[in-house]
């Protein structure tokens, strides 16, 4: 097997693995393959009989699929996880892992376009075939969708002026370099603080590009039917939009409205939190300082 550690180091790896309480005869879910290093751990923890599928979108995640006969990698948005899972026989799983967020090998490839870092075209596709990328929504996007976008997914109070901005440096040229992003928007970027809001900006187009939101809560919708009964989820979350929606499905079981009460007025719920929230040691920061905002939690699936 070969160590993709470059290609992403994987987050809170024994922490979200041992979650997952595995069997040993189990069938489980990695819905962010990547680098492959979840999917490594947990395999170990399997029998012969045990089945691992994962999921990623990006094309360049298939170079680490790993050779093992009780491994399938399903090169598709984990928001197919149901159909794809039926595709192969399988309705009900003993555990799902996810690692959400863009991984190191998506940060560190210039052309990808991720990364505040490197001079590169606006892309941000986690799907190469996705015929949508950063630069058709920074250029095409009126300036209330761009006001909408910064404000929803980037969390920027100031996402009208932000929007406003960008509009009128398009009006001038197109937007095609990172480098021309951070130039129609430098007036925003406070002394000391540029890399955080420069951030901000950039997950919000991310996030539109990917759909990632949407993404994650048809993921999450679909675990009742998917987890069986005693099994567990481990998901790992980096922004606050993505943890909000991760904590409020295990405590409610849904994403809005008040949750499902039982004829007797109790509540009703699929999963129960196991633990707290975990999160990354010191020393792994140190180490990775990507995991800095990585935010865990694990729960059990409590009734069919």
């Amino acid at each position: 097997m070969n160590d993709n550690s470059s290609y992403h180091i994987p987050v809170l790896l024994q922490q979200s693995v041992e979650g997952l309480a595995i069997k040993p005869n189990g069938t489980y879910v990695d819905v962010t393959f990547g680098g492959g290093g979840h999917s490594r751990e947990i395999l170990k923890h399997l029998g012969n009989e045990g089945r691992l599928f994962a999921f990623d979108q990006d094309t360049d995640a298939a170079a680490n699929a790993i050779a093992d006969d009780r491994f399938t990698l399903i090169q598709q948005n984990f928001k197919y996880l149901r159909q794809y899972l039926r595709f192969y026989g399988v309705t009900q799983v003993d555990g799902v892992l996810g690692d959400f967020g863009v991984s190191s090998h998506q940060f560190d490839v210039a052309e990808r376009g991720f990364s505040t870092r490197f001079e590169g075209t606006l892309d941000m596709r986690m799907n190469l075939n996705a015929t949508v990328s950063a630069k058709e929504i920074v250029n095409e996007y009126d300036e209330e969708g761009l006001s909408r976008l910064f404000f929803n997914y980037g969390e920027l109070k100031n996402a009208k002026a932000i929007a406003r901005a960008i509009i009128n440096y398009r009006a001038q040229k197109p937007i095609q370099l990172g480098s021309e992003l951070q130039e129609a928007v430098k007036s925003f970027l406070p002394k000391f603080k540029e890399n955080k809001v420069l951030a901000q900006i950039y997950q919000a187009i991310r996030i539109e590009v990917n759909g990632e939101m949407e993404a994650l809560e048809s993921f999450l919708l679909q675990l009742p039917d998917v987890v069986k009964s005693g099994g567990r989820i481990s998901l790992i979350s980096y922004h606050s939009l993505e943890d909000r929606a991760v904590k409020r499905f295990i405590r409610d079981g849904q994403l809005e409205g008040a949750p499902e009460k039982d004829w007797f007025g109790n509540v009703s719920v699929p999963f129960k939190k196991v633990g707290g929230l975990i999160t990354p040691t010191d020393s792994e920061i140190s180490m990775n300082n990507r995991a800095r905002s990585a935010k865990l939690r694990i729960a059990e699936r409590i009734n069919s």
